[in-house]
């Protein structure tokens, strides 16, 4: 049984705020006093733009005021660890910080900085997740809720928060207190803030996690990047094979693989697609037919006059078990690392043959391969 989010010794809640930090205490209240099971954050991280800081510096975190701390206090919560290190202010190209998301540049930056934060979080396996996405412009939880969608865990949760009519949006409302504690609406009416009723409504999102590529896990592309490669993984497969260059292009993203790698590939899809040759493991009688099928595919790579010999050695008695085994296994790390696990799967090559009929090569149809 996978373990529960509150559970976990490391327990983040994330949540996105424009001008209206009460969010964040709405949340927490929803998670940590009338949640079932209760969802105690351990750390509580704010993503938001310079005026939210502002505001949620003043409104939250003020030593007299602030409401973060009278909710723990109202809730004998116990320390959680949340002060200005833990509002993230995001930034612009520029390195200044954002006070509005106006111009596509400043949304592309809003993309990549709540996408940068949420991929960090969840790179630490004893942490337990919980986004918040009711907060800010619509934007900011769109991208927070994909975000999660990209790097969420097993153990990782996506929320809305619920607030009852009149209390929503109310500038004096954070949560509802347990004493009573009157509050007026905009048209000067009076309320009970002790009456409100606030609670999350749970998302679920899909998790495409385990078919990103590392460079994506580690950080390495922006949001659209990492949106593109998440597209083009839902695309039909569409294989171009460039020998001049050693190029293999899978769904339009290429990679580069060493001459005896590239050959071995062409190889394969040569004799499993475009000749409809079925591959079995190398035995007695198929070593030196494939040994030299694939030197020919080898010379097409590297050139004729190129230096072959420590290939040719390698194959002097044929193509062994071991060396078509260890090609095998080397492409298609090659091709998951660039391409992540899913993208990649179309292109790998793996046994096709039923039980007990071995048949290794790409399972592809001629008409998604072309060799340039």
């Amino acid at each position: 049984m996978p373990q529960a989010p509150e559970a976990f010794s490391r327990r983040i809640l994330v949540a996105v705020c424009g001008l209206s930090p009460q969010i964040l205490t709405e949340t927490l209240y929803a998670l940590a006093v009338a949640g079932q099971p209760r969802f105690i954050p351990t750390e509580i991280h704010l993503l938001t733009t310079g005026e939210g800081a502002h505001r949620a510096r003043l409104m939250l975190l003020h030593a007299e005021t602030g409401r973060f701390h009278r909710l723990c206090r109202d809730y004998a919560l116990p320390d959680i660890a949340f002060d200005e290190a833990h509002i993230h202010v995001i930034a612009g190209r520029d390195g200044c910080p954002l006070d509005d998301i106006r111009s596509p540049e400043e949304n592309e930056s809003l993309a990549d900085g709540i996408t940068a934060r949420i991929r960090a979080f969840t790179q630490d396996a004893n942490a337990a997740l919980h986004v918040s996405m009711a907060g800010g412009r619509k934007t900011m939880g769109y991208y927070a809720g994909y975000a999660l969608s990209l790097f969420g865990r097993e153990q990782d949760r996506l929320s809305h928060v619920l607030v009852t009519q009149d209390y929503e949006g109310n500038p004096d409302f954070f949560y509802p207190t347990p004493r009573s504690e009157i509050i007026y609406t905009r048209d000067n009416r009076p309320l009970d803030a002790a009456h409100a009723e606030v609670t999350l409504a749970e998302i679920p999102f899909i998790r495409l996690r385990d078919g990103l590529p590392a460079r994506l896990l580690g950080g390495q592309a922006g949001f659209a990047e990492t949106i593109d490669l998440a597209h083009r993984a839902s695309q039909p497969p569409e294989l171009r094979l460039r020998p001049v260059t050693r190029e293999l292009i899978a769904n339009g993203i290429g990679l580069n693989l060493s001459p005896n790698l590239f050959a071995f590939y062409l190889w394969m899809v040569r004799r499993g697609v475009l000749e409809g040759q079925s591959s079995k493991k190398p035995d007695a009688k198929n070593r030196y037919a494939y040994a030299a099928e694939f030197l020919a595919c080898y010379e097409t790579v590297v050139g004729v006059w190129r230096d072959t010999e420590k290939t040719d050695e390698a194959l002097r008695d044929g193509m062994k078990p071991g060396f078509f085994e260890e090609k095998i296994s080397r492409v298609n790390a090659e091709l998951k690392d660039t391409l992540g696990e899913r993208l990649a799967q179309p292109f790998c090559i793996v046994n096709r043959g039923r039980r007990g009929q071995a048949d290794y090569g790409v399972s592809l149809s001629p008409d998604q391969i072309v060799i340039e």
